[in-house]
């Protein structure tokens, strides 16, 4: 089993559901963050003085996924995120050692 993370643009963020849904990839947990990599913000101006957003709104997803299915999840993240600018995100891999679903007490792979 394999954590996905995927930190996006806010406004990518339903077409990643859907083409996640369209490949059969369902659950997934959304949080509202902020921060900067390459894009490092911008200037905005504010009756007259001029200020820096560093931190700039992005939408990180969670998602749990089996083995079988990391990649083509990966990919469609990537291809429907993608606008081709900087600051279209970044994609987290990591393995998980165990899943519980609490309300069962099923774990494993059973568990997803």
């Amino acid at each position: 089993m394999k954590k996905i993370e995927a930190v996006i643009r806010h406004y990518k963020l339903e077409d990643v559901k859907n083409g996640l849904t369209e490949i059969g990839i369902q659950g997934m947990t959304v949080t509202e963050v902020r921060g900067f990599g390459r894009q490092r913000g911008h200037k905005e101006v504010y009756r007259g003085a001029e200020y820096t957003v560093d931190f700039l709104p992005k939408v990180k997803l969670e998602l749990v996924v089996s083995d079988d299915d990391v990649q083509k999840a990966v990919e469609k993240i990537t291809e429907v995120a993608r606008t081709g600018n900087i600051g279209d995100g970044k994609i987290f891999v990591t393995s998980l050692t165990e899943v519980i679903r609490i309300r069962t007490g099923e774990s494993g792979p059973e568990a997803l």
